[in-house]
């Protein structure tokens, strides 16, 4: 069959109907026995190879499968197989390929192999009763990488647990083990952060996970979709410790008062010849129409998420890692390549299981270049939007506060001038006017950084500093980034930053570090200290935000809050909102020129919430009632009182 015919065939309403199935896939152990179930209806056959390790040569047993309805092949026995290894040779059109089980929950060392495995061995102590923290009222998202996390020796980490899952579990970690300041998650505990989001965990392919412990990669290049990534284990070769480690961390993240999100990448594999190729060539891959992949990823192969096995397989993975891992929330890398009615069967999926809304989702809303979906498929790009539930990365935010990708790109607070009305559009979650794009700010991620591009420390020395002293911590950059953070907890959304970006975090210039060394990545425990007072500053703001119910409204009518916007000088804008609870209306002034600006306070008693220097004013009792001093890069906060 040629390559045209191909894809028609498996776009076909025939293909579907004839091939699709719901039976459970992958291998299943227990007291009655062993089954294991592959899906591959273009093979002629299938072999089953199993093993006692995970990188043994010697083959225990090998059976030919039995081919059953819908394309599915399987194989049992009345043993219990738990803890064997596995993998099959699949022949299609007279090509044998070996492959390991997409399908899999675990695997051996690199994921060469599936595990066939009884998952209730690999719960932690405790983990029949793990839930979730109760929601808090905004959401505080904090972007962190594991290896990142506990990678820096001064973190006062055990040298055992530097880089790996188990580096969350530990309490008591301070500075060079000072026992003054505290690192990890005490550190995290004190910053008040609700969520934290992790860098991709599921087994990827770019590092080794037996080589050199400072192997780095953000991880952006799946293998096993539901298996862990071993290199962050203690140990890669048993393939239950990954699991059983993964759980425990995140056991410890929901006992000490944060949710987890999972970073997820279903649009591309680390390669095109993936387990899924593999198992049935080109089914789960989009091609042009010349018979090359589709690369709007910019990785060489894009999933072809609209096809119903390859969105069974995304939705059933998800909500596996929802279930197994407890996992609280989702982010979906290059969301723009996915179909929107998957997006929207697998947030209604977790409310229904969950509960509305107890899943947060939300994704990138773009992505590297077009691709060959079925011509008619909705994807979940920024066009889009209001036919999702799921939210999305704002990046007109990002972009008017402190500029866009390019390196000299200029934004409100490094010198890019003021547009006030794009402004409002910032404190509004993007839900009205010219350029709206959100439905309501329930959609809405607003972000200064994330692990992509520049850190936003960097962005600021690039634009407002010739000599590029990233290491320096020069006054007017740190005000910069003061102001910048205080209008982004301003913002209506979900409020995301990347880690470190509290402590004016560097990549020394580096714009793409995903496979830069781990020294590079690591979080700097001793910067952060350094920077304490720029740390408190965004302690103040997770806190008064919390206080703040006009700004964390998430309904459509949200933006309606905004009373009044207008320019009160050069690069200076005031902004009026409604607030209600302790403070009923909330006064913004914004100056990012170089100069301080007075300006007449509107008619009443106001508050002090917060300036450019602090942000816990809202603890004191300064109040003004005609005219303020904005001084040079601040924001200043009232409230009406």
């Amino acid at each position: 069959m040629d390559d045209l015919k191909q894809t028609q065939w498996f776009d076909s309403e025939e293909f579907r109907q004839r091939f699709h199935t719901d039976l459970p896939l992958g291998s299943f152990c227990g007291s009655n026995g062993t089954v294991i179930r592959l899906w591959a209806p273009t093979a002629q056959a299938v072999t089953l190879y199993l093993y006692r390790t995970g990188s043994s040569r010697k083959v225990l047993l090998a059976a030919s499968l039995c081919q059953a309805e819908h394309g599915v092949w399987f194989w049992e026995t009345a043993e219990n197989l738990d803890g064997w290894y596995y993998d099959f040779d699949v022949t299609v059109d007279g090509i044998t390929r070996r492959t390991a089980d997409p399908w899999a929950r675990g695997c051996g060392i690199n994921g060469r192999r599936s595990m066939i495995l009884d998952l209730r061995r690999t719960d932690p102590d405790g983990w029949q009763d793990d839930i979730a923290p109760a929601k808090t009222p905004e959401n505080i998202i904090y972007e962190l990488h594991i290896k990142d996390f506990s990678w820096d020796e001064a973190g006062g980490f055990a040298s055992a647990d530097r880089g790996k899952y188990l580096a969350l579990c530990r309490r008591g970690t301070t500075l060079n083990g000072d026992g003054i300041h505290p690192t990890g998650l005490d550190y995290l505990k004190r910053l008040g952060v609700t969520h934290v989001q992790l860098l991709p965990i599921y087994d990827f392919g770019s590092v080794h996970e037996a080589g050199r412990p400072e192997q780095f990669n953000w991880g952006y290049d799946p293998v096993n979709y539901n298996v862990p990534e071993g290199s962050y284990a203690t140990d890669a070769r048993r393939g239950e410790v990954r699991i059983q480690e993964l759980k425990s961390a995140i056991h410890a993240l929901h006992a000490n008062g944060f949710r987890v999100i999972m970073d997820v990448v279903y649009n591309h594999t680390y390669v095109l010849d993936s387990w899924l190729f593999r198992t049935v060539p080109w089914y789960f891959y989009r091609r042009n129409p010349d018979g090359t992949p589709s690369n709007g990823s910019g990785c060489g192969n894009d999933i072809a998420s609209e096809r119903s096995m390859c969105s069974r397989y995304i939705l059933e993975s998800v909500l596996y890692w929802a279930e197994e891992y407890h996992m609280d929330g989702f982010r979906f890398d290059l969301m723009g390549l996915l179909d929107v009615e998957l997006m929207n069967q697998i947030q209604s999926a977790l409310d229904e299981k969950f509960g509305s809304g107890e899943k947060l989702i939300f994704g990138e809303p773009w992505s590297a270049a077009s691709t060959a979906a079925i011509p008619g498929t909705k994807l979940g790009c920024k066009d889009n939007l209001r036919s999702m539930a799921a939210g999305a990365f704002c990046d007109n935010t990002r972009d008017a506060i402190k500029g866009g990708l390019g390196e000299t790109d200029l934004g409100f607070v490094n010198g890019g001038g003021l547009d006030a009305m794009r402004l409002a559009q910032c404190i509004g979650g993007w839900t009205r006017g010219r350029g709206a794009e959100f439905p309501s700010p329930q959609q809405t991620i607003t972000y200064l950084s994330c692990h992509d591009d520049w850190t936003l420390w960097d962005k600021l020395i690039n634009t407002m500093d010739s000599s590029r002293q990233y290491e320096v911590l020069t006054p007017e950059i740190l005000r910069a980034n003061r102001m910048a953070a205080a209008i982004n907890f301003c913002c209506q959304g979900h409020i995301f930053f990347l880690s470190g970006e509290e402590f004016a975090r560097t990549k020394h210039g580096v714009k793409n570090s995903y496979r830069s060394p781990a020294v590079l990545n690591q979080l700097d425990w001793t910067r952060a200290w350094a920077c304490r007072e720029l740390v408190d500053y965004y302690r103040g703001l997770i806190a008064l935000r919390m206080q703040l119910p006009g700004m964390c409204d998430k309904s459509p009518q949200a933006a309606d809050r905004i009373q009044d916007v207008q320019t009160m000088g050069p690069d200076c804008v005031r902004i009026i909102l409604s607030n209600g609870g302790r403070w009923e209306t909330l006064l913004l002034l914004l100056n990012a020129a170089s100069f301080d600006q007075t300006t007449a306070l509107p008619h009443g008693r106001w508050q002090l919430l917060a300036d450019g220097e602090s942000s816990f004013r809202w603890q004191e009792t300064h109040v003004l009632e005609r005219d303020v001093c904005i001084p040079s890069f601040s924001v200043l906060i009232f409230g009406s009182v």
